[in-house]
């Protein structure tokens, strides 16, 4: 879906704005390309300079609750220094390499409800302006899909994704904000856990694995989180029984205890966003998951995001179309989108 908007800090009569990205998804660390489409308007102006800016819709923590809201997490010059003639049409090309760890948005072409955009600014004449959002599509990694497809041999079922504003302690996390992948527990792990989280933290040399056990007390003792980190190199995917591997990985998270203490450090409410982005959270209420969570008895993950799970319409997110949810990013900031 590509929109189309007038410069509203030139007002009427300024340039327009159209990107468009090369079709299908791209891989973290990969290379995204496509070409930014130029209108001239009522006269002649300078373009400073053409830039893209990657934003996600994010989770927050507060102590009163959750708030959700718009994070930019990189920028890609990809043009400027000349002048766009009245009513002339020009055209940049541009090829950037994403971040290693943006957030995967889709397994095996299905969904998994993370909405990330693409949001060309351009500044002309000493002004800037917020113009075209596009849906960004990110398909997962080898490394990625092979731990995933592992949990749905096990039994995993999937819950949920989402993006979290905030780092986890001992990593090398790089963005400000991580995906979550909540999964829910088969029978053969149930009696010990209530979901598992899963997070990739993607680098040049390959993936650490963070999972997150929501451990059930006991008659005598509270629950509490353990956590376990695994680090492993892009090309060991066809070097690894994936399953067998995962399945040791989780007999490890849950045999061995973990301290009590949460691993992920969240923005509090009344301290300062350390990302200079305050004020662009909504509070919500609760967790803003979709319900109904599926236990698969076998088959890849892949396929149980097929199948539905988590109440998850393919296609959509939280009952918006990806687009849509787009959309809503700019109502939320106040802009105006023309068809």
């Amino acid at each position: 879906m590509v929109f189309k908007r007038l410069l509203g800090s030139l007002g009427v009569g300024g340039p327009t704005v159209d990107t468009v990205l090369d079709g299908g998804p791209v891989l973290p660390g990969g290379t995204l390309s496509g070409q930014v489409h130029l209108q001239g308007g009522a006269a002649d102006f300078d373009i400073e300079h053409v830039t893209l800016e990657l934003v996600a819709r994010v989770e927050a923590e507060y102590e009163e609750g959750e708030a959700e809201g718009v994070v930019p997490f990189e920028r890609l010059t990809v043009g400027g220094g000349f002048r766009l003639a009245e009513g002339a049409r020009h055209s940049v090309s541009f090829s950037a390499r994403l971040p290693w760890e943006t957030p995967v948005t889709e397994l095996h072409g299905q969904p998994l409800g993370v909405v990330l955009g693409v949001r060309t600014e351009l500044a002309v004449a000493g002004a800037r302006d917020k113009g075209d959002l596009d849906p960004l599509h990110v398909r997962a990694l080898p490394v990625q899909e092979a731990v995933l497809e592992a949990l749905g041999q096990l039994g995993f079922g999937f819950a949920s994704a989402d993006l979290e504003l905030g780092r986890i302690h001992g990593t090398g996390q790089q963005l400000p904000f991580y995906q979550e992948i909540e999964l829910t527990p088969p029978a053969a792990y149930a009696y010990a856990v209530n979901e598992v989280e899963v997070t990739f933290l993607a680098s040049p040399g390959g993936v650490e694995i963070v999972l997150e056990a929501d451990k059930r007390g006991g008659l005598f003792s509270g629950g509490h989180d353990a956590v376990g980190r695994h680090t492993v190199s892009h090309d060991s995917v066809g070097h690894i029984n994936w399953t067998a591997e995962v399945e040791a990985w989780m007999r490890e998270l849950i045999e061995h205890h973990a301290a009590h203490h949460p691993p992920r450090q969240v923005w509090q409410q009344g301290h300062a966003d350390p990302y200079g982005h305050g004020g662009g959270f909504a509070h919500k209420d609760g967790h803003g998951h979709d319900g109904g969570h599926h236990s698969s008895g076998g088959p890849g993950m892949g396929t149980v995001i097929a199948a539905g799970a988590a109440g998850l319409a393919v296609g959509a997110v939280g009952g918006y179309v990806a687009g849509e949810v787009l959309e809503e990013i700019f109502e939320d900031e106040g802009g105006e989108e023309e068809s």
